[in-house]
């Protein structure tokens, strides 16, 4: 079978582990269900394509046994004739779905077409004709992929069946391992940048796959399988433009979230657990450093807030009944708590000069610090880790400018501005009613701020604004 031939003659150990392990999953839940009562969720992604021939080669390995048992020969050509359930969305990709019918028609795939949402075309389905079991692609970073193991029953007010996810504990590296390994056909989108496709309206090519210059006017992308860091498989992942399929509006100001720049920086938010800071007694200084920190690493903070001690995070770390910060992300990845560490989730990331290690919960990273000066080593530390799980962004250029205008006479040329701008952060603030009006530009692409702030001034008489620093 030429699936299990090419990874056992691979040099790539982790991927023959990847690979074992995925194909015991498989042929236990043939072990456990007839194969009438088994089905394959499969929506032409890479994730589901590297499952469709997982579950090619496990069905292989299960009739291989029982063929040898039986003395007979087995078919090296034996395809996996599997049902299939496929959920055609009107906001799919042309490319999905025809890559999608000709992979089914390549392998004889018993191809289900459901045109309704996922948990009404599984009702359906099982009443018309009951299914014990469906292999799905789901791996541990996906957002529906909290609380789940190999074998999971299937969520309360869901019908009954037990999800089966054989590549649960997979990584974007091991999924490109596999498929190029293997040299299995895939979806078109992905040698166009595309890292991990949803519907045309919220999905874009990747902009850190981008091989854009300044002398072309068209913007190209190296294929997926070249993005070196898989924890931004999903920044293409971005509003592009209202649909029929999803029409939530955000209103912002400035640094318009939508389109492939949008995928030039991450979004962070930072929550502080203390009773204290709410009553007044002691003050935030370090949600405002760490402010400081993440802006100079590249990334936006989209969201500070501060918490009284029944949620969760920076401070509220230890044995005191205020300190419910590791209890308080447990709770909302759905685990239980282990030697007060959120069980299955949990990685310690130690450095020889911190006296304890910093907590890792999947994306929230939890501080120990109660002052700027231990927030100051603890941020040094997380970013000496070889393994450290801040990705470095390319960082942000601003400008300010001062002018003693009134906020009536510039309102309705920045309201212009930001249209003209979506990428560019413009915002506006006086420290005092008297004072001068400070207009900021803050943005990744330093021509583009520079542009903004020389289309305002042009705007106005020469002499209305002057540089201003907010250092």
């Amino acid at each position: 079978m030429e699936i299990d031939r090419a990874i056992k003659e691979s040099s790539d150990r982790r991927l023959q582990t990847k690979y074992n392990n995925a194909v015991y999953v498989i042929q236990r839940a043939f072990a456990l269900y007839e194969f009438e009562q088994v089905a394959f969720s499969f929506n032409g992604g890479k994730d589901s394509t590297v499952l469709l021939h997982l579950l090619r080669a496990g069905y292989y390995l299960h009739k291989e046994k029982i063929n040898y048992s039986n003395g007979n020969q087995p078919d090296c050509m034996l395809k996996c004739p599997i049902r299939t359930i496929y959920f055609e969305c009107p906001c799919a990709f042309p490319e999905i779905n025809s890559f999608t019918y000709e992979t089914a028609a390549a392998y004889d795939l018993q191809l289900e077409i459901m045109r309704s949402d996922f948990k009404s075309g599984l009702e359906s389905l099982l009443k018309e004709k009951p299914i014990k079991a469906i292999f799905l692609g789901t791996r541990i970073g996906d957002p529906n992929a909290v609380g789940q193991e190999q074998f999971s029953p299937s969520s309360t007010g869901w019908p009954p069946f037990m999800r089966v996810n054989p590549i649960l504990d997979w990584s974007y590296r091991d999924v490109w391992a596999f498929i190029l390994t293997c040299k299995v056909k895939y979806c078109s989108l992905y040698d166009q940048g595309y890292t991990s496709i949803g519907s045309i309206y919220d999905t874009v090519p990747n902009a850190l796959l981008s091989t854009a210059d300044s002398s072309s006017t068209k913007e190209n992308f190296k294929p997926a399988y070249m993005l070196s860091d898989g924890r931004l498989e999903r920044a293409g992942r971005a509003k592009k433009i209202s649909s029929k399929c999803e029409s939530t509006h955000v209103l912002s100001n400035g640094m318009d979230n939508t389109g492939a720049h949008r995928s030039s920086f991450l979004t962070a938010s930072i929550i502080a657990v203390g009773d204290e800071i709410l009553f007044g007694t002691a003050e935030d200084q370090i949600g405002a450093t760490l402010c400081q920190k993440l802006y100079a690493t590249g990334w936006q903070v989209a969201h500070i807030a501060v918490v009284q001690n029944d949620v969760f995070l920076f401070g509220g770390l230890g044995p005191l009944h205020s300190d419910v910060s590791v209890a308080g992300v447990a709770k909302a990845f759905g685990v239980c708590l282990l030697a007060l560490l959120p069980e299955g989730i949990t990685e310690l990331l130690h450095h020889e000069t911190l006296p304890v290690p910093l907590i890792k919960c999947r994306n929230v990273i939890i501080f120990a610090a109660t002052n700027i000066c231990e927030l100051e080593t603890q941020w040094e530390c997380l970013l000496e880790l070889s393994n450290t799980p801040l990705v470095q962004m390319a960082p942000f250029i601003s400008k300010h400018l001062s002018t003693m205008l009134s906020d009536i006479e510039t309102a309705q040329v920045i309201s212009k501005l930001r249209m003209d701008f979506p990428d560019i952060y413009i915002g506006c603030h006086r420290k005092s009613r008297a004072g001068p009006l400070i207009i900021s530009f803050v943005g990744k692409n330093k021509i583009r701020v520079e542009l903004a702030a020389e289309k305002l001034s042009r705007r106005f008489h020469a002499g209305a604004f002057c540089e201003f620093s907010c250092d």
